[in-house]
């Protein structure tokens, strides 16, 4: 849930942020996404100022303000980096904002589970039966993936779930933080990739292959999938990450691991959705230093290119730059063209699966296009939204919705009903279940209720907009938004 009315973060700009480290004397670079200082929370003594030879670990991000310091790993809003300034001033050691015990015993347990999961767990070149692996292999598409590849970047298998690991190991001591497990599912002729992280989602910060990069890499590719990110350290040999969620999400707190290098690539998918979202994060990590690998029929997913024996050096070298001037012709344009050509049903936006009949009215959803839903009070509104917007969540649109009329509760019970498809006030043993289930959507709420000031809400809007890659809001509904007395009024 966004902050609420009452006490919105205050947004801070990059100029009030640059004023105050200098008028502090704290020494900064300037970096691609953040701004980069000496840490507050090293061996740093309180009376002394903080020096421009210790190491630059504090990242402060120059859209939001909010703090990372990769050494300690504390972290927190712009206020706290601000109050802990003032009380290493007033001779005090400066403490990282602490999370509620609540959340340090659920992560405390995740990593738990993490830890009995990984040792139960097997490397696939240890398993005993050598038709098992290739079963297994051949299973995940991954029968080109040598075992050297599959140990260096320690996937593990573990049978009780047919389901290969993904470690998530902390950059600064190499410890076991959590996991993804990953495992096929087979409906009829299509195959789908099944996903469940410990910790849950939207706790879950790896950066799959991290802790492989050395110091000096400065050149990185950066993919949606783990298997991918395999698939290109053994083709062509560089260096490359995954992205937690895919081609969903970039979560800010990713952005100083990824401040070193001066030229990444995005490689996320094979596509329109994912040329999208590669396009959408390398505004957050800086278009100058970005180039997006074009999805097409010779440039599929870097384990498809693997698998068909295509040069992924070659392709990783054609990748375009994600700085376009301001005026090109249409040379430039020409293989976007042909690639929305190529693509038409996807051009189209993401299809309902629950409304074949809206499907050809609106094609899909699309992002930047508004859609106006109108009836009279009663007629279904909110009921009918809350099962459209369900629909495309499920399918991986990261949604926001702003209930002006109904309380998020009420909402959220409703949304809980239809992605269940069954009365839950029937059956509350099964509650938790689909709770769970119901949480790793992404999908957010506001927490805005009756008339607004239209600024505070657009400001939340741009505010999910960056930190959870928002494409799909949903406002319910514009009158009570607007405050009753414009309802006489047809504009």
């Amino acid at each position: 849930v966004l902050p609420s009315p009452d006490g919105p973060a205050p947004s801070v700009s990059i100029t009030e942020i640059r004023q105050y480290l200098r008028a502090q004397e704290i020494p900064f670079h300037d970096g691609y996404s953040c701004l980069h200082t000496p840490s507050l929370f090293t061996g740093n003594r309180e009376d002394q100022p903080l020096s421009a030879n210790a190491p630059f670990t504090l990242f402060i991000d120059k859209t939001t303000g909010s703090f990372l310091c990769t050494a300690t790993l504390a972290e927190g809003t712009w206020q706290d980096f601000q109050a802990n300034v003032e009380m290493r001033l007033c001779g005090i050691t400066p403490i990282p904002p602490a999370s509620s015990e609540e959340m340090e015993e659920e992560m405390r347990q995740a990593r738990e589970d993490a830890r009995c999961i990984w040792e139960r767990a097997l490397p696939l070149c240890e398993l005993l039966d050598e038709k098992e692996t290739k079963e297994i292999k051949a299973l995940f598409g991954i029968s080109q993936v040598t075992n050297a590849t599959l140990k260096r970047f320690s996937v593990r298998y573990l049978r009780t779930a047919r389901s290969l690991v993904f470690p998530w190991f902390s950059p600064q001591d190499a410890t076991l933080k959590g996991l993804k497990l990953v495992r096929v599912e087979k409906m009829g002729g299509t195959i789908t990739y099944v996903e469940e992280t410990i910790p849950r989602l939207d706790s879950y910060r790896n950066l799959f292959g991290l802790p492989l990069i050395g110091r000096r890499d400065t050149e990185l590719v950066l993919t949606g999938w783990e298997l991918d990110a395999l698939a290109l350290h053994q083709a062509a040999g560089v260096a490359s990450v995954a992205l937690p969620r895919g081609a969903s999400c970039l979560p800010p707190t990713l952005l100083p691991y990824l401040e070193q290098f001066k030229r990444i690539t995005l490689w996320l998918g094979e596509d329109l959705r994912s040329w999208e979202a590669a396009k959408l994060f390398a505004r957050k990590l800086s278009l100058k230093r970005c180039s997006l690998v074009r999805p097409g029929n010779l440039q599929p997913r870097p384990l498809e290119a693997l698998n068909q024996g295509l040069n992924v050096t070659k392709i990783l070298r054609s990748a375009l730059l994600a700085s376009h001037k301001s005026i090109i012709s249409f040379r430039q344009l020409r293989e976007e063209v042909f690639g929305e050509l190529v693509n038409t049903e996807q051009v189209s936006g993401v299809k309902w699966a629950r409304f074949p009949e809206l499907n050809k009215l609106l094609k899909g959803h699309r992002r930047g296009e508004l859609t106006i839903f109108t009836g009279p009070t009663g007629s279904g509104k909110t009921t009918f939204i809350s099962e459209y917007a369900l629909d495309l969540c499920m399918q991986g649109v990261c949604t926001l919705w702003g209930s002006f009329e109904i309380n998020n509760v009420r909402l959220a019970k409703i949304m809980l009903t239809q992605f269940a498809r069954r009365r839950l006030e029937d059956q509350l043993e099964l509650y938790d279940e689909w709770a769970d289930r119901f949480e790793e959507l992404p999908l957010y709420f506001m927490t805005f209720h009756g008339q607004q000031n239209i600024k505070t809400v657009i400001d939340t809007m741009q505010h999910a907009v960056y930190m959870y890659d928002i494409t799909h809001v949903v406002v319910d509904n514009l009158q009570f938004m607007m405050g009753h007395e414009h309802l006489s009024v047809d504009r």
